[in-house]
């Protein structure tokens, strides 16, 4: 499986990862899931966006230094490239729910990438 990250997921990265340490190694465990079952399973995994091409799965991430899962991930799944792109890390006491607007402008970067091959 391969990860790819967008900028603003890189953003939230590094500032969540300053008031969380132990985010980095989290990732990493998050990568491992993924890694094995890409739409998730079980309850902490839903499906927000569904196209034949990406789908858009929105997951609690659990972070140990929190120790819970009040973190959200955001990541779009792209089976027939094994892709992962990782959207929006966003914890929920700052956020309540996932940026619908920077889910259109991943999509729509998709598509024009589509269009172009």
């Amino acid at each position: 499986m391969n990860f790819n990250e967008i900028n603003e997921f890189t953003k939230n990265f590094k500032r969540l990862s300053r008031k969380y340490k132990s985010l980095p190694d989290d990732l990493l465990e998050f990568k491992k899931v993924v890694s094995e079952f890409p739409l998730g399973n079980g309850k902490h995994f839903v499906i927000l966006h569904s196209q034949e091409e990406v789908k858009i799965i929105k997951a609690r991430f659990f972070c140990r230094y929190l120790r819970g899962a009040s973190l959200r991930i955001i990541y779009g799944y792209r089976g027939n490239e094994e892709m992962i792109d990782f959207i929006e890390l966003y914890f929920k006491g700052e956020q309540e729910n996932e940026n619908k607007v920077l889910i259109k402008e991943y999509l729509h970067q998709l598509n024009k990438e589509n269009r172009t091959i």
